[in-house]
C-alpha cells in the first residue's frame, strides 16, 4: 500500500506518515496556512491561519520570531484540526509531531518544544480571535481563564496578503 499524502499548491506530495525534509517548501506552508480559516471556518470574517502566526509572531521577543511564525506550519499540510476533535483522535498528535520535527529540520530550528512565551502569546492570540470573529460564542474557554485579549480588534486579512505578508516576515527572518 502506498504511502498518504496530500498534494501540495507547487506540486509537490507531502507524505503524511512519512515526511521527506525534501518535500517541505515555504511557499507551500505559506499559502496553505494562508487559504485555511481558524476554527473550522466558524468565524464571523475569513481569518487565516498565517494570520494568526503573524499576530503569535507579534507577541513574542524577537529572538523566538522564528519559531513563533513557523508554530503552526504543520497545519499547512495537516489542516487545522479543531481543539476537540484533536482531543479524539491521539494518533493525529503523533503525525503533527512528527511533520513539525521534519519542517524544524528544514528550516534548522526546533518546532517539537515550542518556548513557553510562544505558548503564551499563542494563548493571546486565541482570547483575541475569540472575542473579534466568534461573537456568538459567549461560553467561557476553560483554557483562557487568565489570558487578557489584545485591546486592538482584528482586522481580517484576505489569503493572498496574508500569505505574501507571510512570506514577507519569513524571508526577513531567514536573512538574518
Amino acid at each position: 500500500m502506498n504511502s498518504p499524502y496530500v498534494s501540495t499548491f507547487l506540486g509537490n506530495r507531502f507524505f503524511l506518515t512519512s515526511p521527506h525534509i525534501d518535500d517541505v517548501a515555504i511557499e507551500d506552508i505559506a499559502h496553505g496556512l494562508a487559504y485555511q480559516c481558524r476554527f473550522n471556518g466558524q468565524t464571523s470574517a475569513f481569518y487565516s491561519v498565517a494570520q494568526h502566526s503573524l499576530m503569535v509572531m507579534s507577541l513574542v521577543p524577537e529572538r523566538l520570531h522564528f519559531q513563533a511564525l513557523l508554530h503552526d506550519a504543520a497545519e499547512a499540510y495537516l489542516g487545522d484540526m479543531v481543539k476537540p476533535l484533536k482531543q479524539l483522535f491521539p494518533e493525529f498528535g503523533v503525525i503533527e509531531s512528527r511533520v513539525m520535527d521534519i519542517i524544524g529540520q528544514r528550516f534548522a530550528i526546533d518546532l517539537t518544544r515550542l518556548d513557553p512565551a510562544i505558548k503564551r502569546a499563542d494563548m493571546v492570540a486565541l482570547a483575541t480571535e475569540k472575542r473579534d470573529l466568534m461573537p456568538y460564542s459567549t461560553e467561557a474557554w476553560s483554557y483562557l481563564d487568565g489570558i487578557d485579549a489584545l485591546p486592538d480588534i482584528i482586522e481580517p486579512m484576505g489569503p493572498q496578503a496574508a500569505k505574501e505578508a507571510f512570506l514577507q516576515a519569513f524571508r526577513s527572518l531567514a536573512a538574518a
